[in-house]
């Protein structure tokens, strides 16, 4: 699995500055992501994307949720193997099949 960029306790404290900030003043939403990125060091569209993300999670926002996305794509993995074994299943089928139609010496 690839390392994040940025440690899980930064991204926290940095969607919660901004849900605060919202909540303080709603209307400062077009500036509040550049201002706290810029304090914070993080790229403004990707903590957009982290704040989204929390409101989609705690449900305020629909979406597919980080847990479901998770669940997805370990069922995406899963249906991978599972079609790659019944292929291997099927290769050897079809091999044992016409081996017991050969004629015996």
């Amino acid at each position: 699995m690839p390392q994040k960029k940025y440690p899980l306790e930064l991204r926290e404290r940095a969607v919660r500055m901004v849900l605060d900030a919202l909540e303080a003043d709603p209307g400062a939403r077009r500036g509040i992501f550049r201002r706290i990125g810029d304090q914070l060091g993080v790229n403004p569209e990707t903590l957009r994307s982290w704040v989204n993300q929390d409101q989609v999670d705690a449900g305020d926002r629909p979406g597919t949720t980080t847990a479901d996305a998770q669940r997805i794509k370990d069922l995406e993995k899963e249906n991978r193997e599972l079609r790659r074994a019944n292929q291997i299943l099927k290769s050897a089928s079809a091999f044992f099949a016409a081996e017991l139609d050969r004629p015996s010496k």
